[in-house]
């Protein structure tokens, strides 16, 4: 029996697997959901990781962390403070020691975006390693505020979801701070740990292409395909429950 602690994507909080975590435990697996403080404009992955760990004390080295989109930064650094068994991103964004998130992807942001936050590009040669990378977002995705419109919500977040499944989570949602976009990772090192990458072929948000490049050149690994938008913990529960077991249970 593993232990598989779920941690959330962005705007989003430990209510977001709540669909989910029946079918694991019935599988014979225990789990844990965190609370990032994603409202605090002064906590970035470091203080995120801080959260992770805490929820994780007491518990042995037979721990599955997974990790959903801005959680695929944090996840990696965890395993750097504490054994792990093994790494699980879900449409997750993958951490590069040295720089930040836009360091990786600032040729896709708006330049009056970057303007106005004072952002100044590295040195050359620590862009050059993603020269041959697919574009990490949609570009429509850019910029959105899904709390604000809920057609926005429907059309990134929602994206497959039932109904029902809308009114139970769209007022949940959580107002989400950004210095985990500007902020050079935390990461020092990789951990040699086994890690897995889920990529949604439907995403809206992500582009499914780099996240199955990035999770062959950075991890290693070939991606697990399911057909399902960027959250598939609203659209897709029971499947994205089955994988995760599977996984959990190798």
């Amino acid at each position: 029996m593993s232990l598989l602690c779920l941690v959330h994507g962005a705007y989003l909080g430990a209510w977001c697997w709540d669909l989910l975590t029946q079918d694991i435990e019935a599988r014979g697996h225990q789990t844990v959901a965190v609370d990032l403080p994603i409202e605090d404009p002064t906590a970035g992955v470091a203080q995120y990781a801080e959260v992770v760990s805490k929820a994780l004390q007491g518990f042995e080295d037979d721990v599955v962390l997974v990790g959903h989109s801005m959680a695929g930064l944090i996840i990696p650094l965890v395993a750097s403070q504490r054994p792990v068994r093994q790494l699980v991103f879900v449409d997750g964004l993958i951490p590069h020691i040295g720089v930040s998130l836009l360091d990786q992807s600032y040729d896709e942001a708006d330049p009056n975006f970057l303007k106005a936050i004072g952002y100044e590009l590295p040195e050359a040669d620590k862009l050059d390693q993603f020269r041959d990378e697919p574009n990490i977002f949609n570009p429509a995705a850019l910029g959105i505020n899904p709390l604000q419109d809920e057609a926005v919500a429907m059309e990134f977040i929602f994206h497959g979801s039932s109904p029902d499944m809308v009114r139970w989570a769209f007022p949940k949602l959580r107002n989400q701070q950004f210095l985990y976009i500007s902020e050079v990772s935390p990461l020092q090192a990789w951990q040699d740990v086994e890690c897995t990458y889920i990529v949604c072929g439907e995403d809206r948000i992500l582009s499914p292409a780099w996240c199955r490049y990035a999770a062959r050149k950075r991890l290693g690994v070939d991606a697990i395909e399911l057909p399902a938008g960027h959250y598939p913990m609203f659209s897709h529960p029971a499947q994205l429950a089955d994988v995760l077991a599977k996984v959990a249970s190798t």
